[in-house]
């Protein structure tokens, strides 16, 4: 199976294979600089076995130990077979190599059984170079340097290594803990928040509820516009609490189908109970009606209940007329009623709903305007949304 481009194996294979070349050059260029010309059997034997030794550098780490060993060997055998000046040219940087790779990448007993066999060929090596004794005072400067200190240097790398590889997890999951902790005070804030709206508004709401209900049973039969006002706030009150457990529900992390937010396809009820309450509302939809994102269908519903709040609030009784046009590229949602003559333009700081509708709008990059008409009797609010062509490629 292939390895992928980004797959970290694939940096490494390509680093072993150039450190053995790069060996591989070393020990062959030192030992034909000293071979003689021509040269005899055992000289290109020699020379084989060190290039053999070399490109081994390239394999599997898992190996380490097995190519550590097979260096000892060809570095001990130089000194044996050939004369000098040969004697000194074998395998010195694979050597080095190799006792690094064994300290790197072998871990407990085959690491330091290695280290000992290496120590060791360095010493049978010694005795070899110079047919004897030589000189012992060179001897540990050789191990420690041709065996001991590659190995060292390849301990500490690994070890290195792990030790930020610990801190990067440790890191990670310390940022885990800590996205953990967050997403549960949210959570608690927001039941919290649940709590509250629960225990005082829909208590006062369910006493609103309560009082217009006793207060219509109480009403002559012959009283029929305080009865449908009665009326009209008893339905109010419970849609309002309808819309109170949806987003209670939202707050406390439900997103079940029962819990869904009113879209479109609920204007008619909420033009019903602007009806009820003696208020004309008319409705007038052209283009052609097409699916909404579940976000953007919410938040078209809420802009049309903020504006019929808005002209229950601040209109006269002839009524509010309400437009929805679906266009090829957008959706323009806008209400005009007539506002009392005394009114005129509203002053700044009672703009909170119309603040809340430039705000909805804004998130889905909706523009909105409002104002008084040249009759200076008739306000229009009107919000204008984006949307990508269905016919558009």
């Amino acid at each position: 199976m292939w390895k992928r481009a980004g797959d970290p194996r694939v940096s490494l294979t390509r680093q072993s294979l150039l450190v053995a070349l790069v060996c591989l050059f070393v020990d062959v260029w030192v030992f034909v600089s000293r071979a003689p010309v021509p040269s005899p059997p055992i000289v290109v034997v020699c020379l084989i076995a060190v290039a053999a030794v070399d490109v081994l550098l390239a394999g599997p780490a898992r190996r380490s130990g097995v190519v550590a060993v097979a260096h000892v060997a060809v570095f001990i055998a130089i000194p044996l077979l050939l004369e000098r000046p040969l004697r000194g040219a074998g395998n010195n940087a694979g050597m080095m190599v190799a006792a690094y790779r064994a300290g790197a990448w072998l871990v407990g007993v085959p690491a330091f059984a290695t280290l000992a066999v290496m120590i060791a060929g360095m010493v049978a090596t010694h005795f070899a170079y110079y047919l004897g004794v030589g000189d012992l005072k060179l001897l540990p400067v050789e191990v420690v340097k041709g065996a001991v200190l590659p190995w060292l240097v390849g301990r500490f790398t690994t070890a290195r290594r792990g030790h930020i590889a610990e801190l990067e997890q440790r890191s990670e999951r310390e940022r885990r803990d800590a996205e953990e902790s967050l997403a549960k005070a949210l959570a608690a804030e927001r039941s919290s928040i649940a709590r509250d709206l629960h225990d005082v508004i829909a208590h006062h709401v369910s006493a609103i509820n309560l009082h217009a209900g006793a207060a219509r049973l109480g009403l002559d039969k012959g009283n029929a516009p305080l009865t449908s006002s009665l009326s009209a706030v008893e339905t109010a009150s419970r849609a309002a609490m309808v819309d109170l457990r949806h987003l209670l529900d939202l707050l406390h992390g439900d997103h079940a189908d029962g819990a869904r937010q009113p879209g479109l396809d609920n204007l008619d009820e909420l033009f019903d109970g602007v009806r009820a309450a003696g208020i004309p509302a008319r409705l007038t939809t052209s283009g052609d009606p097409r699916a909404l994102p579940e976000s953007l269908d919410i938040t078209v519903y809420r802009i049309a209940q903020e504006m019929l709040t808005n002209a229950l609030r601040h209109g006269d009784p002839s009524g509010v007329d309400v437009e929805l046009a679906y266009r090829d590229d957008s959706l323009a949602l806008s209400t005009t009623n007539r506002v009392p003559a005394l009114v005129g333009a509203r002053p700044d700081g009672h703009r909170r709903g119309l603040e809340g509708i430039r705000n909805r709008a804004r998130l889905f990059n909706g523009v909105t305007t409002c104002g008084l008409e040249p009759d200076g009797r008739t306000w229009r609010t009107a919000v204008a949304f984006p949307l990508e062509n269905p016919t558009r490629c």
